[in-house]
């Protein structure tokens, strides 16, 4: 079982950046991706950026790339996003999510709220 808690989220204006944190616990992530999903209102969950935990490997949606970056800290087996510029349409419940490599474990936090005002 792996634990996920999302922070970060919170009320920003457009161009202006924040900074998201997953902190995931209950146990080793080696053989883990973590990807961050984000859920606007009226809209279905899509995927924003992932890295894997064993070798750091990223990769994002098309709609992000350049304003967002996704990196981890193992020690403290924590993941950000990293986002910049920020526009409103980036307005959106922010979900982290775990999953096993080669396997069908998965499991999500509880979401974090992001505000983008113009």
């Amino acid at each position: 079982q792996v634990q996920l808690v999302e922070s970060g989220g919170g009320l920003a204006q457009a161009g202006g950046s924040l900074r998201l944190s997953c902190v995931a616990s209950g146990r080793a992530l080696s053989s883990y991706a973590m990807d961050w999903f984000r859920q606007a209102p009226g809209k279905e969950r899509e995927f924003v950026a992932r890295i894997m935990w064993i070798n750091g490997n990223r990769d994002y949606a098309d709609s992000v790339k350049g304003r967002c970056t996704i990196s981890r800290d193992n020690a403290n087996n924590t993941m950000y996003l990293q986002m910049n510029s920020l526009d409103p349409e980036y307005t959106a419940v922010y979900y982290c999510r775990a999953w096993r490599i080669g396997g069908y474990l998965e499991y999500w936090g509880q979401g974090t709220q992001v505000t983008v005002s113009s």
